[in-house]
């Protein structure tokens, strides 16, 4: 397995990480850190201290919303994407996507670089 990603260049994708995860369904924080590390193996983990913060801030913004569930034996707190929340996960993707092709042509263009493995 690879180094884990730099802050630096995960900043300004977290919400596109959780939005992401989210969008297969409901979760709650801590299925969605394992998700989210399953899926990055490993690379992007998120400690709890960024990840509630991110999952507060994203109910304020009305992109995801939240409810209480004990049906499992412990309360636990799910979250779910809203209409909002997909329509901004389809714009970042897009987004992202295209910016991901322009940073990878200049890398080309630079030579000799080659991605990290895996």
């Amino acid at each position: 397995m690879t180094d884990r990603f730099s802050a630096e260049l995960m900043r300004g994708s977290l919400d596109l990480m959780v939005l992401s995860v989210l969008s297969q369904e409901a979760q709650y924080g801590y299925a969605l850190q394992q998700k989210l590390r399953d899926a990055t193996r490993g690379r992007v983990p998120l400690p709890a201290g960024t990840l509630y913060p991110l999952l507060h801030r994203l109910e304020a913004e009305k992109l995801i919303r939240s409810r209480w569930d004990d049906s499992t034996g412990r309360r636990r707190k799910w979250y779910e994407l809203t209409k909002a929340g997909h329509a901004r996960l389809g714009a970042q993707a897009g987004q992202w996507f295209a910016y991901a092709e322009c940073i990878s042509g200049l890398l080309k263009a630079a030579g000799g670089l080659r991605p990290a493995p895996t």
